[in-house]
């Protein structure tokens, strides 16, 4: 059975002891680290081993030293959306619109967010057949709930919704005219779309950053093509966090090319390292490897979730953000790291410092 059928219920997510701690409020990156008077290469770079328990302490424009020639590095070139807009309800009442996922019908999977103090909080009382208000004569109409497994959505406890968009305009000059980049309490003031996007990415399509390369630098990537180190593209469009929830990722768009496809398979016969440049990486690569390690081009939509059941046969290593308590991206990190070297980590992430989320600090994880 090759990983793309292998379906959710088999993944053993629901059966995964989630990685707990206490994440301090101040361990939280509440701005880009430009604002700090860093460039983005100069955030922090814990690097950690597969059988190893020691970590090291560097930054992220050192990330050379730990790469060598022959080393492929694989990228998600997906841009981030303006995704968030302000939105009214039949009462008057202002909300925001978090758009997700746009579905192969042209409907899209949405979140609404009501507004408090200064951030927003999941707007649990929609209904189904509801039609909210966008600016300049703009609806959204909420189809059904979101349920991806096909369960039954509990009253008033409805965080996703199958909904159609009518625009007075064309998407993108719609969302740069009136959206913003989906933000959440820690970031404390919005920023530009800029400050949201990587150097690399070429195609929008994401609601929110694919952040783990946020701190690549063209002059970074130059220095690490000049040593010998591959650089090869994917795209998968990220959908809406669940920071309240901890949900399961659900299905996303992805593209993987013939050209990626076979640098992965040449570089893992060559006996180098893959590196996912984050867990959206991982998800597209896996979704078109087979258990035996083979690596195949493919487009569509993938609801795999990776765990250390599971395993992975893609990549080796993975470059990533620090994941918040109990979030089921953490399973994706056991698949590469034991647990008892992975709680190592980020127990000393914290003694260390180490800031969180998009605008924060980064973690590589390398084989031995």
């Amino acid at each position: 059975m090759s990983a793309a059928t292998l379906p959710m219920g088999d993944l053993g997510i629901a059966a995964w002891e989630r990685l707990d701690f206490t994440l301090p409020p101040e361990r939280e990156a509440g701005e880009p680290p430009e604002a700090r008077g860093l460039a983005r290469d100069e955030v922090r770079l814990m690097v950690s081993y597969r059988e190893r328990p020691d970590v090291l302490h560097r930054r992220f424009r050192d990330l050379g030293d730990f790469l060598e020639p022959g080393d492929l590095v694989v990228l998600n070139t997906s841009g981030t959306l303006n995704a968030a807009l302000p939105s009214r309800r039949a009462d008057g009442e202002m909300l925001e619109l978090h758009l997700s996922t746009r579905l192969p019908d042209d409907r899209w999977i949405v979140e609404l967010r009501r507004l408090s103090d200064g951030a927003t909080e999941p707007f649990r009382s929609a209904q189904a057949r509801q039609t909210y208000w966008l600016p300049e004569g703009g609806t959204v109409y909420l189809h059904a709930p979101y349920l991806p497994d096909g369960g039954m959505a509990e009253p008033n406890n409805v965080r996703l919704w199958v909904a159609t968009l009518n625009l007075p305009q064309p998407l993108l000059p719609y969302l740069a005219r009136h959206g913003a980049p989906i933000r959440y309490r820690y970031v404390r003031e919005q920023w530009p779309l800029s400050y949201y996007q990587t150097v690399y990415a070429t195609e929008p399509g994401s609601a929110e950053m694919p952040s783990a390369g946020r701190a690549f630098t063209p002059e970074l990537i130059t220095r690490l093509v000049a040593q010998g180190v591959q650089f090869a593209p994917l795209l998968l469009h990220t959908g809406v966090a669940s920071l309240e929830d901890h949900e399961p990722p659900y299905e996303e768009y992805y593209r993987v090319p013939e050209t990626t496809a076979r640098l992965v398979n040449a570089t893992r016969a060559a006996g180098k390292r893959v590196v996912a440049v984050g867990t959206t990486v991982v998800r597209a690569l896996e979704t078109v490897t087979g258990t035996d390690g083979v690596t195949h081009a493919g487009e569509g939509w993938t609801r795999l979730i990776i765990t250390p059941e599971r395993g992975v046969y893609a990549a080796n290593a993975l470059l990533t953000g620090m994941h918040e308590p109990r979030a089921t991206h953490l399973a994706m990190l056991e698949a590469f790291v034991p647990r008892p070297n992975l709680e190592g980590a980020y127990a000393e992430a914290l003694r260390a410092e180490y800031l969180w989320h998009e605008f924060g600090d980064l973690h590589l994880i390398l084989p031995a």
